[in-house]
């Protein structure tokens, strides 16, 4: 298991740390776009295999998590949407699994024709690069999110709610352990390490050109203000 998600709650410096954080994921997606879909399924699989042998940690870290909001008062559907049970996890790895099963989508031709000339000329998916994804309270987004990117060659920076960290710390030792053991670079799949607001604007900003694109998942509110302060293009919805 790898050690702890360094924490930088109360850092004064919160934009340096994302700054990092960037730089780190700009590289990773350079390896990204390279690694072959063999490799890329190698990860996805010890992945799926890291989830399941470490359920009891991330129920552990989900549970810490759960106690936390029912002593802020939060009841109902929220608190469902956070809690995870031994069946949840199991969804979790499943998915990822679901993911590794997927037809790679790097060098799919989409479009072809030709010139009068004769010149043959392709339209071919290639990654993005560096995608920023900002969710709300389900801690199964972070392995959705994070394997949807590498199964598409990009590097992720995931900045999840405030109330599901400790669940997404847990899945995520449970992904870089996958990129390890495929040789592919950690900082593929980051997590933002503070619960802090600015670290959103932050990534909204683009940190300093190092994320290409923002998807926004949750309610109108996160989607009305990425629409409003990013900087960069965003995949937005309406709502959900």
């Amino acid at each position: 298991m790898s050690a702890p998600l360094k924490s930088i709650e109360g850092s004064s410096d919160i934009a340096a740390a994302l700054g990092e954080i960037g730089r780190r994921a700009r590289a990773a997606a350079r390896a990204l776009a390279l690694a072959p879909a063999d490799q890329k399924n190698r990860a996805l699989g010890a992945m799926a295999a890291a989830v399941r042998a470490q359920t009891s940690h991330i129920l552990a870290a989900n549970a810490e998590d759960v106690a936390e909001a029912r002593a802020a008062g939060v009841t109902g559907a929220f608190l469902d949407r956070l809690a995870l049970d031994p069946a949840r996890v199991e969804a979790i790895a499943a998915g990822i699994d679901a993911v590794r099963g997927l037809k790679d989508p790097i060098g799919t031709v989409m479009e072809s024709w030709s010139r009068p000339n004769g010149m043959r000329i392709e339209r071919v998916r290639v990654p993005l690069g560096v995608i920023g994804i900002i969710y709300e309270s389900r801690p199964n987004v972070t392995a959705d999110a994070g394997v949807l990117c590498l199964k598409s060659g990009n590097a992720a920076i995931l900045r999840g709610g405030s109330d599901s960290m400790r669940s997404s710390r847990a899945i995520l030792t449970a992904l870089t352990e996958g990129l390890r053991a495929a040789n592919l670079p950690e900082a593929a799949i980051q997590l933002v390490p503070t619960r802090d607001r600015a670290a959103v604007g932050l990534m909204l900003s683009g940190l300093d050109g190092n994320i290409d694109v923002i998807v926004p998942r949750g309610g109108k509110s996160l989607v009305a203000r990425v629409q409003a302060e990013a900087r960069v293009p965003v995949f937005a919805h309406l709502e959900g």
